[in-house]
């Protein structure tokens, strides 16, 4: 069996230096939410450790998954599978073609069994025997079990690998499934249309670290990036508990950068990294750039109500609130209940605040102060 180079002997021959190796080390600690005290275990992982082969397959999707992971903020990350990994098959980045890329699978499966990781972008197809998503004349389903049973990890990337997405909206008609209703296996889901690429990154690096699976949530996401809200997160925050929102697309309240709540925002019931990783670089995200979210790492999204019509209601108000207590999304038609007792709360206060400053500025002021009275 062929000896495998470490991260960093890879690096080297790259021609990265050792401070570049150290930096990386660093941001891979950084995004996989380590302490800084782990960074020791994060540079001895990468420099002793070889490089585990990979298997990256894609069924039914859009490889925006794919298209994300490259445009990580980190400059060294683009070249993490291609060279930092060993990417020893994907359909769409491998230069073998035909039956020469499906003995790379063959041979990966084979000769590295219980080493490799294996990464599912897209969802299964399970209609009418798979028909829908066939690669090389075998079914996605029948692909995606062989290559599961030696994984050392499997990592659903993206809503459709983790939820169905769009092709598991109603009605259906593939009857598109998630991989983990397919797998016996643990599998790690990584959710979002696409999902960030640093949080990708990080879940990868925790793997290569510790040799072991990141905590995971009730639903199996990495708790580290889906352990709170979006909106308990979001700089707009502050703004939804004064109860000042955007009520119409560019209108002064949207200038002004106030909630999109009222414009059909899920942040309040949509558990990401977005408002703390953001995208490209950390220079933004959805309500950021102006439109609310719209639930994309959530099952079922698609399915959800429209995108631009607010919840009714939604549970819990703080941080203290989990994933794990509040489940999945709650729909459109739910009665109003605590979200719309909190507005109405929210807007009895500005409105005392209000009246109170007014009486203050219109209090006569006491005789000894009045202008042109004693000293």
């Amino acid at each position: 069996m062929e000896t495998r180079p470490t991260i960093w002997e890879a690096m080297r021959s790259k021609g990265y230096d050792r401070r570049d190796f150290l930096k990386f080390c660093s941001f891979a600690a950084g995004v996989a939410g380590l302490e800084g005290s782990a960074l020791g275990s994060v540079v001895h992982a990468f420099e002793k450790k070889p490089r585990p082969p990979v298997v990256w397959l894609h069924f039914q999707e859009c490889t925006c998954c794919s298209e994300s992971f490259i445009r990580s903020s980190h400059p060294i990350v683009a070249d993490v599978l291609l060279d930092h990994l060993s990417l020893d098959y994907t359909e769409t980045l491998q230069a073998a073609a035909g039956h020469q890329a499906e003995q790379c699978l063959h041979d990966t499966l084979e000769n590295h069994a219980g080493d490799y990781i294996l990464l599912v972008e897209g969802s299964v197809p399970m209609k009418d025997d798979g028909v829908y998503c066939m690669i090389g004349g075998r079914s996605s389903e029948d692909i995606l079990r062989e290559s599961a049973k030696g994984a050392a990890a499997v990592i659903a990337w993206g809503s459709c690998a983790s939820n169905g997405c769009i092709q598991a909206a109603r009605p259906n008609p593939t009857n598109a499934t998630p991989i983990h209703k397919i797998l016996n296996e643990t599998v790690i889901k990584v959710p979002g249309c696409p999902p960030i690429a640093d949080v990708m990154t990080g879940v990868v690096t925790h793997i290569l670290v510790y040799g072991r699976l990141p905590e995971l949530d009730s639903q199996g996401r990495p708790r580290e990036f889906y352990g709170r809200r979006v909106h308990d997160t979001c700089y707009r925050r502050a703004y939804y508990d004064a109860g000042l929102f955007v009520e119409a697309w560019d209108d002064d309240s949207a200038r002004k950068g106030y909630c999109l709540y009222k414009m059909g925002c899920r942040g309040p019931v949509t558990y990401n990294a977005c408002s703390v990783t953001r995208w490209n670089g950390g220079v933004s995200y959805p309500i950021q750039s102006g439109h609310g979210c719209i639930g994309c790492s959530e099952n079922g999204f698609w399915d959800n109500g429209p995108f631009y019509q607010h919840l009714a209601s939604f549970p819990g108000f703080g941080i203290e609130t989990t994933a794990d207590t509040i489940g999945t999304v709650i729909g459109v038609g739910t009665a109003a209940g605590i979200a719309a007792h909190a507005i109405s709360t929210n807007l009895r206060k500005r409105k005392l605040i209000s009246e109170t400053m007014a009486e203050s500025v219109h209090e006569p002021e006491p005789e000894g102060e009045k202008k042109g009275g004693d000293s």
